[in-house]
């Protein structure tokens, strides 16, 4: 398999498990430890690691998500509570929950050593938010929570590549939102508010944006050596498989 076809094919999976932690009802529950609302706690949990900057910046570097949206999270969060302290507790619970999901499977050192591999190698032009949870200090774990860490930090690398390539293919945000699978209702829980374009003239530049994304990506499964590519799809597939047997991937 080639690089390109790598990222391709563990995309799917990596975009699920390396989002799983946050929907966790023990994660969800550090908002209110914190003293701020779910919103706030979802904003700053992912941006947090760009530390104290403007909504604007927060907003372009997100993305997908409205800036008026972003801004309510962001600034109503700074009011309580340093950005980088949020996102500190974001990266424990993701270590935490490494722990206890991921630890107890077959391979998880090793899915840990391939996800840490490709995203050390990663190229973070043009992606902040990668090289921000990239530069964060990881608490220490075991084999579980560096395999979750590395699905975080590889989630975050494709985000940043789509939004990349989102724009090279002429793509508003909120127009690459509507072109996908959730349509207008992923526009709406994004904060986009309607009157909406046509979704139909925007699919194929969607899925154009979709093609580069794993070109982009690709040059980071570069450090995989022959047969790795392989072995991390059987580990992500093996993963996801378990998760979802017992539920925790909803």
């Amino acid at each position: 398999m080639t690089p390109e076809q790598i990222a391709a094919a563990s995309k799917p999976a990596v975009l699920e498990l390396g989002d799983l932690f946050s929907r966790c009802p023990a994660t969800l529950r550090r908002a209110r430890l914190l003293g701020i609302s779910g919103w706030a706690f979802y904003i700053t949990s992912r941006a947090g690691a760009l530390g104290e900057v403007r909504a604007e910046t927060v907003a372009a570097a997100l993305g997908f998500i409205a800036p008026d949206a972003v801004a309510d999270g962001w600034d109503a969060a700074a009011r309580t509570v340093r950005p980088v302290e949020v996102a500190a507790a974001n990266l424990a619970e993701c270590c935490r929950w490494g722990d206890q999901q991921l630890a107890p499977l077959p391979g998880a050192a090793r899915l840990a050593e391939l996800l840490h591999r490709i995203t050390g190698a990663a190229d973070a032009t043009g992606m902040p938010l990668f090289a921000a949870w990239r530069a964060m200090p990881v608490p220490h774990g075991g084999a579980g929570a560096l395999a979750g860490v590395g699905l975080l930090l590889l989630r975050e690398h494709f985000a940043g590549a789509y939004l990349l390539a989102v724009r090279a293919a002429g793509l508003t945000p909120v127009e690459a939102v509507l072109a996908g699978p959730e349509g207008e209702a992923g526009a709406a829980a994004c904060g986009w508010p309607p009157p909406y374009p046509p979704i139909g003239p925007l699919v194929r530049r969607r899925l154009w944006a979709e093609a580069v994304t794993d070109r982009l990506a690709a040059t980071a499964f570069r450090a995989l050596g022959p047969g790795e590519g392989a072995e991390l799809l059987e580990l992500l597939t093996s993963a996801r498989a378990h998760l979802r047997r017992s539920g925790t991937a909803a």
